[in-house]
């Protein structure tokens, strides 16, 4: 009896050193790793969710690029990770210019863009032969170059943002919307912008309904179009509608049978994406996308409304690093000059 007492006795001892190792490890636990990656429980910054951008750097527009980039990091104090897509001959150029500016330190990633994926999909358009550059077509295959993110912020290189990016990001997705837009027709102070100029607005602009095929399709020609230079899109959603397939079935459609070219709207990327997301987009602020900078060289908006603007787009022919254009004084505030020598800026006594 006495030895089974003692027995007792040393597994009771064992049981209660046992739990008070475990409250020990509970209390004390040190961080752990991941993928060998030190947690850092004291860096909030490490902690804030990352705004993933993507533009497009183009050979002989590197500084629109560059200005966008700018002013993006200038006025917002959010966690922002640039997507820098290029060609192969134009990364070089870009890391060069921003390692060797005020731009150094920002977050970013160069990725290459192979025009292959295009080989057989886009028409040939003497009329604006610079709406072909396989970079105007990055936007079709988001999912394919940024991987880790369900929501992902698309800009033209030919914009400036004068508002803190956040809140483009914190635009709200409506369940199975795969991306958000700006319509045509949603900012009354444009509207006589556009009539001034002769712009079109609505999808007559850019479709030929004189084909079949486009009348098929049910939407009406005096429907409001959108403008894709401007996209917070869902990866999850796009993948899960398969958008890539369906805008380059309608970019090969349109080899076949010319169902829309530049000549119409001005832009042989937007068609397809009108055609796709056509009453199955939401909408962003009308003014984080005040376009249309670029249509005329002569027609302007007020100061007052230019200062409200959240971000600013010059598409059209006339871009602000170039010859004649307008408002040209805002997109220079932001641009940071090559330190290469490469790109210039043009202007009257240059």
């Amino acid at each position: 009896m006495a030895l089974l007492r003692k027995i007792n006795q040393i597994l009771l001892f064992l049981l209660v050193l046992t739990i008070c190792v475990i409250l020990y490890n509970k209390v004390h636990k040190v961080p752990s790793t991941l993928n060998n990656e030190t947690i850092d429980l004291e860096s909030p910054e490490e902690m804030e969710e990352e705004i993933p951008v993507v533009i497009c750097a183009a050979a002989g527009r590197m500084g629109a690029a560059v200005a966008a980039i700018s002013s993006i990091y200038s006025n917002t104090d959010a966690n922002v990770l640039f997507y820098i897509v290029g060609l192969k001959n134009t990364i070089p150029h870009i890391r060069k210019w921003i390692e060797n500016s005020k731009l150094k330190e920002i977050k970013y990633k160069t990725v290459e863009f192979n025009p292959m994926v295009l080989k057989g999909k886009i028409r040939p358009d003497a009329s604006r032969p610079e709406l072909l550059q396989p970079l105007n077509f990055v936007r079709y295959y988001l999912p394919l170059l940024i991987h880790k993110h369900e929501k992902v912020i698309y800009l033209d290189d030919d914009v400036i943002v004068q508002g803190d990016i956040q809140e483009l990001y914190d635009t709200k997705l409506a369940p199975g919307h795969a991306a958000a837009f700006s319509d045509d027709c949603d900012l009354p102070s444009t509207h006589e912008m556009v009539r001034s100029v002769g712009m079109q607005n609505t999808y007559m602009g850019y479709l030929d309904y004189r084909k079949q095929t486009i009348r098929d399709l049910g939407i009406r020609p005096s429907t409001c179009s959108f403008n894709p230079g401007v996209i917070v899109a869902n990866m999850t959603e796009w993948k899960h509608q398969r958008i890539t397939k369906q805008l380059e079935k309608w970019m090969q459609r349109n080899v076949e049978e010319n169902l829309y070219s530049s000549t119409l709207g001005g832009g042989v990327a937007t068609s397809p994406m009108l055609i796709v997301f056509h009453g199955k987009y939401s909408t962003i602020n009308p003014l984080w996308h005040v376009r249309h900078l670029g249509w005329s060289p002569d027609a302007r908006y007020s100061e007052h409304f230019l200062q409200e603007a959240k971000l600013l787009h010059w598409n059209g022919r006339y871009k602000p690093w170039d010859y004649p254009s307008v408002h040209n004084d805002l997109w220079e505030n932001w641009f940071i000059p090559d330190p290469s020598g490469k790109f210039k800026m043009i202007r009257p006594n240059s």
